[in-house]
């Protein structure tokens, strides 16, 4: 559900699908005017320590957003997604909304840098599917950004291998699929529970302007599972244990890095590929 929005800004565009930020290569519209009301963190914070991140937003009649969109599907309420500049770390949080509205969440910062947040935001109400919002967090200390890994087609995590098939042509504003096959620490297809509404998340930011894009992965006949750049539609499925049919679907040509994230067996798995998009 999306189109996108200029680098940093908090004019939101018409969107639809789970969310983008960038460049935009479609003609847009006169911006709806939302923006974030008293975000909080305003200072550096530490690494490694619990750090309260709260915020409300203000709708262009300045009042701030209280109702957002519910249902079994992940294209719901609020995703707080915190990536590091390098896109070496990512957090990914769904905090509940307060009284009048204002979220408050809990983040710890794995290490020294500068992030970036995107709040990719549902409202119950309004021509608006979804929008996003942006902010940046520093955390203290020495910030030594590490270089972006090269293309891999297998990644372990926690024992769990992640395998990686049809990424070598991808094209910009176009919907495709490549699969992924998750083996458990025995050799065993995967069982993958749902987290957030959805089997998997693919969230996917672009090397140097973190240009963001998500889509998901659900089971056969779930809803709000669609994710729309213009006139193109994906969807991810997955009806085999072990088995991601992932969508890819990104604003513009350049290398990505796909933070592929599912839950097994009560722990939340983190994938991270490089992909080279044409």
């Amino acid at each position: 559900m999306k189109r996108f929005l200029l680098p940093g800004a908090l004019a939101v565009l018409a969107l639809s699908g789970c969310g983008g930020g960038g460049t935009s290569t479609f003609a847009v519209q006169p911006a709806a005017i939302y923006s974030l009301d008293d975000f909080v963190p305003a200072k550096p914070v530490v690494a490694g320590t619990p750090t309260t991140v709260s915020f409300a937003i203000k709708q262009p009649n300045g009042t701030l957003l209280t109702k957002f969109k519910k249902g079994p599907g992940p294209h719901t309420g609020i995703h707080l997604i915190i990536v590091r500049d390098d896109l070496a770390y990512i957090i990914h949080h769904h905090p509940p909304v307060g009284p009048g509205g204002r979220l408050t969440d809990s983040v710890t910062f794995p290490a020294p840098g500068p992030y970036r947040v995107v709040i990719d935001v549902y409202p119950a109400a309004g021509t608006q599917p979804n929008f996003q919002l942006f902010s940046h967090i520093r955390v203290a200390g020495t910030y030594k950004p590490q270089p972006l890994p090269p293309p891999r087609s297998t990644d372990v995590v926690s024992g769990y291998r992640f395998t990686l098939a049809g990424a070598s042509n991808l094209h910009a504003i176009q919907a495709q699929d490549v699969v992924v096959h998750v083996t458990e620490p025995n050799g065993k297809p995967a069982q993958f529970t749902p987290w957030f509404g959805a089997l998997a998340h693919a969230i996917f930011f672009r090397h140097g302007s973190l240009d963001y894009f998500h889509t998901h992965v659900c089971a056969p006949g779930a809803t709000g599972c669609t994710s729309i750049l213009g006139p193109v539609r994906v969807t991810g499925t997955s009806s085999t244990p072990g088995k991601l049919t992932v969508g890819v679907l990104v604003p513009a040509p350049g290398t990505w890095r796909l933070f592929l994230q599912c839950k097994i067996a009560g722990q939340i798995l983190t994938a991270p590929f490089t992909l080279h998009v044409t």
